[in-house]
């Protein structure tokens, strides 16, 4: 897929040279685990389009047997998860994010480009049989999909998977205007609130939502807000590139290469090292503005890059 607020239409992709072996990924990962981190999520792109990829999952299934890590997930866009659901429940996955957009199935096919939502909710039916637990992502794009934001809370809460609202992020040149398809989140809970009771709540992921009770449905509705009301103070994330590019904020161009001494030595004491000095240098937030027309991204490279 080519989301219209995520990538350009024309990608430039890397040389495989450039991108981690599933080998070195694994090695990468279980470095971090080996220095306290217990949570996991495989982004993209999409992942599950990664040959060999459920021989990752199941390499890093070990860390779920030792207890070293708490949760192995990962966010999809659900065009692969009718074929891989049940293997992924039988590796340790017990939820993961699902980035949907739209319950139209045309207009779903216009913002990913060319997307099959029958094939999506395929993919929705078979990981609630295998027993995994969804939640669905919804990027709010004004004038396009805000409109459905009710139908879409009521039909995720109707089949027991929480709803996220996301306010559109400004990461890399797209063809459309940032401030046109943005739409505050402070407006729309406020019209949902004319409709529904929505109550705070407690509930935390480890993520940068958060969530109210949806008295009428009995649901969580997340909400994600970089713009209206930032989360940095509480975000213990970082990101990793499929070229082993170190972020540690979303929102901020400053990164460490990890793919060098990952490749430079079998020991990992060089690559500790450089993780170590990296995550010191943690920023204590980004700089996400969407306010005007020709404004430049806060940042050049696509969100598909360091994934969602």
């Amino acid at each position: 897929m080519r989301c219209v607020y995520c990538m350009s239409e024309d990608m430039n992709f890397l040389p495989k040279r450039d991108v981690l072996t599933l080998e070195e990924l694994d090695r990468l990962c279980t470095a971090f685990i080996n220095r306290g981190v217990s949570r996991l999520r495989i982004t993209g792109g999409e992942p599950l389009v990664r040959r060999g990829i459920l021989s990752f999952f199941t390499s890093l299934s070990r860390h779920l047997e030792s207890g070293l890590l708490r949760e192995l997930t990962l966010t999809t866009n659900g065009s692969q998860l009718a074929a891989h659901a049940a293997d992924l429940a039988a590796l340790g996955v017990r939820r993961l994010n699902l980035s949907m957009d739209t319950l139209d199935a045309q207009k779903f096919r216009t913002i990913t480009r060319w997307g099959d939502l029958s094939q999506v909710m395929r993919g929705v039916d078979a990981a609630q049989t295998a027993g995994i637990a969804l939640k669905i992502n919804m990027v709010v794009l004004k004038g396009v999909n805000d409109a459905e934001i009710p139908a879409m809370l009521e039909w995720a809460h109707g089949r027991e998977m929480d709803l996220t609202l996301i306010e559109v992020m400004p990461l890399g040149s797209i063809e459309a205007e940032r401030v046109d398809q943005f739409l505050p989140l402070t407006i729309v809970e406020q019209q949902l609130s004319q409709r529904y009771t929505l109550q705070p709540i407690d509930y935390k992921t480890g993520g940068p939502a958060r969530y109210l009770r949806v008295a009428e449905t009995g649901g969580r509705l997340g909400l994600i807000t970089p713009h209206t009301h930032n989360f940095c103070e509480g975000c213990n994330r970082v990101r990793v590139t499929c070229t082993g590019t170190l972020y540690m904020c979303l929102g901020q161009e400053d990164a460490a290469d990890l793919r060098a001494p990952l490749r430079a030595s079998q020991s990992d004491d060089l690559l500790n090292e450089t993780i170590e000095a990296a995550i010191a240098r943690k920023p204590k937030g980004h700089d996400f503005i969407v306010d005007r027309k020709g404004a430049k991204p806060a940042v050049t490279r696509h969100m598909s890059v360091t994934g969602g």
